[in-house]
């Protein structure tokens, strides 16, 4: 057990099996937060397996961020705009970055009722992101619906998903994820956390990740609820081939040089030439160079989605209405494109069909096969579209609503136009609402948003857009989306 704080304003503190940590104290508008910043679950040597955290003495801190895992610069700017921690040169990268940070209601320290304890596992196509940017700042999460959440770093592209024989065996990032798990399950409880009331929630790789981890034995029990945002599910996952023809673009990239002994930079410049090369003429192909492998452990050979959807879970999936808008927005080609009167229209089509193919259709098949096996199951798409922005419902629009972050998110070019307080934070309290009842119960029905349980083949069941926070869902039977200020519609 936690020994209590010395006063109202005395630093938290948790006594784990390995050793006693100490955290700090922020208030919010939602009530007092105590939070574990860069908190070890594992540590690993360079493509090996993570391993348990050795015991320590004394009180050790835990009041600063952790590194994140090396990673080449992000081309998401002109969407999301430039990462908060980047623009203030805070976010430091290092191979040792198999970090968590743990928030919890202050209270939940020391009063002896345990919470849900939601997971979050952020996004990036395998490559880029962490968990401790202040885009994905959980306080207002767990201030408002009095939850314990996790915040998971794990290894990123060549780190952690590289497959070559007798340099790594892959799916290191799953296996990293896999040990966060079993460090929730066994520590949770330390933060008035209930191991047994456990939510995954994961956005675009994140969310792909949680699909993967649905199929593997040793960590469905870990956890009793699922929240995906936006998984890129139609990819599917890596074949053994793809994954040896990468392996051998990076060999290229290296030159000779031993990838278990380079320097970082040599690693990260490896992996941009095994990125360009994977995505071959034109970089027309959209699967990701890094990604979950079939068959690698801890995968079992052919997996599906279906396995995944029939794990027992409950389920929340669902897509934004124009997922691909995000990466045409990042493609100069693309974008370029756009602007031109033939070429535009024939882009625009197929950033429609990849909007559908890669996450629409997936996400809904996803909540009909979950639906079908006799899960608690729901199912959404986001709509909401900023009045001066070319983005529609992009890929990571809704992330603002949900984390509610407004400094770090308010001056993203997917929100132009839009003011904070009139146009995001109503819709971002009907929907950290309906996420966080999911949390607490498996049902996302409130009383600003009820929402009916998934019906198979009738497509999403709410339809989150601007009309969400006035007039509760939409019908179930909704198939099109309302036309927002912007006057387009998708």
């Amino acid at each position: 057990m936690s020994p209590p704080p010395a006063g109202p304003t005395a630093d938290p503190t948790v006594t784990l099996g390995e050793g006693t940590l100490r955290g700090r104290r922020r208030r919010g508008s939602g009530g007092e937060v105590a939070e574990f910043l860069g908190i070890r679950y594992a540590t690993a040597a360079r493509f090996a397996a993570p391993q348990p955290v050795a015991p320590w003495t004394g009180v050790r801190d835990a009041v600063e961020r952790g590194p994140v895992s090396p990673q080449l610069p992000a081309r998401v700017a002109p969407v999301t705009g430039p990462s908060p921690d980047d623009r203030s040169g805070t976010a430091r990268q290092d191979e040792d970055c198999l970090r968590v940070d743990v928030r919890a209601p202050a209270a939940a320290l020391t009063d002896g009722v345990p919470r849900p304890v939601l997971v979050w596992l952020h996004g990036g196509a395998y490559v880029i992101g962490s968990a401790t940017t202040s885009w994905y700042d959980t306080s207002r999460l767990v201030a408002e619906g009095d939850v314990v959440t996790v915040s998971v770093g794990y290894r990123l592209g060549i780190l952690g998903w590289l497959a070559a024989p007798g340099v790594s065996d892959g799916n290191l990032g799953l296996l990293d994820q896999l040990a966060a798990l079993r460090w929730v399950h066994e520590h949770g409880a330390a933060f008035g956390g209930d191991p047994d009331q456990v939510t995954l929630m994961g956005h675009s790789a994140g969310a792909h990740s949680i699909a993967c981890l649905m199929t593997v034995p040793e960590a469905r029990p870990l956890f009793r609820r699922v929240i995906l945002q936006s998984g890129q599910l139609g990819l599917g996952l890596s074949s053994p081939d793809r994954a040896a023809r990468v392996a051998r673009y990076v060999a290229e990239g290296l030159d000779g040089a031993d990838p278990r002994t380079a320097d970082v930079a040599a690693l990260l410049a490896a992996q941009r030439h095994a990125m360009i090369r994977a995505a071959g003429p034109g970089g027309l192909d959209s699967s990701p160079a890094f990604a979950p492998t079939d068959g690698v452990p801890p995968l079992s050979p052919g997996v599906s989605w279906t396995d995944a959807a029939a794990a027992g879970h409950d389920v929340l999936v669902g897509s934004t209405a124009d997922e691909a808008e995000t990466f045409a927005r990042i493609s100069p080609v693309l974008w370029g494109l756009r602007r031109l009167p033939v070429l535009g229209r024939v882009t625009s089509a197929g950033v429609n069909v990849a909007t559908r193919r890669v996450f629409g259709a997936p996400a809904e098949r996803f909540a009909d096969d979950a639906a079908r096996s006799g899960a608690r199951t729901h199912s959404y798409r986001f709509a909401w579209r900023a009045p001066a922005s070319r983005l529609g419902a992009c890929h990571c629009i809704e992330l603002p609503f949900l984390f509610g972050a407004r400094d770090a998110w308010e001056g993203a070019p997917m929100l132009g136009g839009a003011d904070w307080d009139v146009d995001v934070e109503p819709l971002g309290a009907v929907l950290r609402g309906a996420w966080l009842q999911f949390v607490r119960t498996g049902n996302p029905w409130t009383d600003a948003l009820p929402w009916p349980p998934h019906s198979p083949g009738r497509g999403p069941t709410v339809v989150l857009d601007r009309e969400t926070e006035r007039r509760g869902a939409r019908s179930p039977d909704a198939r099109t989306v309302s036309t927002p200020r912007n006057g387009h519609t998708r």
